[in-house]
């Protein structure tokens, strides 16, 4: 399989971003938060900031590359009632991307961020299996 990148850089992290949401606005699943919040053209001013924020967010996840300030949870917990199934789509989309761009290794240290990125935003919105027990008790 031909693959886009072999190295984790700023041209390669600016298409995975870019490749990334544009599968998210097409789908079902998870687009339908981020149209909401952003548009459905990823070249409005909205969507020009955001995909930025995400480009230095990423560096900065993977090579540590300063850019970066904030916090990624605050500006998603308001888009909405969230599901598990919200972010297993969100997961699948991004293992899809991460695998057509770059070798296993690097898509696996992506994901493995991504992975535990989902699972604090869903700890933080009370979404899960964990929490639906604890409401039992």
């Amino acid at each position: 399989m031909f693959l886009l990148f072999e190295t984790v850089d700023r041209p390669a992290v600016e298409y995975l971003v870019k490749t990334f949401y544009t599968k998210v606005l097409k789908d079902e699943i998870v687009g339908p938060y981020f149209i909401r919040k952003l548009g459905s053209d990823l070249k409005n001013d909205k969507w020009y900031e955001h995909l930025r924020t995400l480009e230095r967010f990423w560096l900065y996840m993977v090579n540590g590359e300063e850019g970066y300030w904030g916090h990624p949870f605050p500006p998603h917990a308001f888009l909405g009632e969230m599901y598990p199934e919200t972010f297993e789509r969100w997961l699948l989309l991004f293992d899809e991307v991460l695998r057509e761009t770059f070798p296993q290794a690097i898509s696996d240290k992506f994901y493995t961020k991504a992975q535990t990125l989902a699972k604090q935003f869903m700890q933080n919105l009370e979404i899960g299996e964990e929490f639906e027990d604890e409401d039992e008790c």
